[in-house]
């Protein structure tokens, strides 16, 4: 049975996700447990993720823990093999483990954005790229991809973010192509400022406030029972800005500044 058809329950099936120890990670994974999946909770804090599995075994869910590092490749083999393993099946994959490097490309190094595109894009390209086979022979599943608003329309100064979130949604954007009748769904998921750890010292203007993350991780399931190929949320604001940016890059760039969209590091 296909697991991401339009309205197909998540009862009784699988979903790995990564970076569930915080953030839209641990949201998602919770909901996905109690809307009946069993979760595979993977992140590299141990201590976190058991935190969670407590949270979604005192509800009554079923959740495994491994530990991994998208960075390495062998870790993420590894997580792949347990996961089928202890699980008998990954039926949905959440791709939530990242990091948010902030600073002008122009005080940035190469290692800077190498280190944003180990963790953003080529972290999820390993655990997809482990996954894929495997849903392939099945001839179903679901692949989900946290990028982000910037990831269509740039906020400086966070170029090292920036670059490897264009580069995690235009590669699904390519898989969600390819995999077309596959049985196998591929949904990008565009959040605008989301309330987690990684900003909690980035202060944002009024008209952009911060989300909290069980908002994302809502969307996040009603995309998988509705097999959408791409969530932006809180749509209106975010919608608006990518769109002007497409009609004429000068506009965006206006709306950005005008609104200061960028944010201000608080400072202690």
């Amino acid at each position: 049975m296909n697991t991401g058809g339009k309205g197909a329950a998540l009862r009784d099936r699988v979903a790995l996700v990564t970076g569930a120890s915080s953030g839209i990670g641990r949201a998602t994974a919770i909901l996905l447990a109690r809307a009946g999946a069993g979760v595979v909770l993977s992140s590299r804090n141990e201590a976190a993720l058991q935190t969670v599995r407590g949270e979604i075994e005192s509800e009554g869910g079923r959740a495994w823990c491994i530990p991994a590092d998208v960075i390495d490749g062998s870790q993420v083999d590894e997580l792949v093999r347990r996961a089928l393993e202890v699980a008998g099946r990954v039926d949905v994959v959440v791709c939530s483990a990242g990091v948010y490097p902030r600073c002008p490309v122009q005080q940035t190094t190469v290692e800077d954005f190498r280190r944003a595109m180990e963790v953003n894009f080529y972290g999820s390209l390993r655990v997809i790229l482990a996954l894929l086979p495997h849903m392939l022979r099945r001839g179903s599943g679901h692949i989900v991809v946290i990028s982000s608003v910037d990831g269509k329309k740039g906020l400086p100064p966070d170029g090292p973010y920036v670059a490897s979130k264009f580069a995690l949604t235009g590669c699904t954007e390519i898989l969600r192509q390819e995999l077309r009748r596959t049985g196998v769904g591929v949904t990008t998921v565009l959040p605008g400022r989301v309330d987690t750890p990684m900003i909690q010292n980035l202060s944002v203007p009024p008209v952009s406030p911060k989300i909290p993350a069980e908002r994302v991780a809502r969307a996040v399931l009603r995309a998988i029972r509705r097999r959408r190929a791409e969530v932006v949320i809180p749509f209106a604001g975010p919608k608006l800005l990518i769109i002007a940016s497409s009609l004429w890059a000068p506009l965006g760039d206006w709306v950005v500044r005008v609104l200061k969209l960028g944010g201000v590091e608080k400072t202690a």
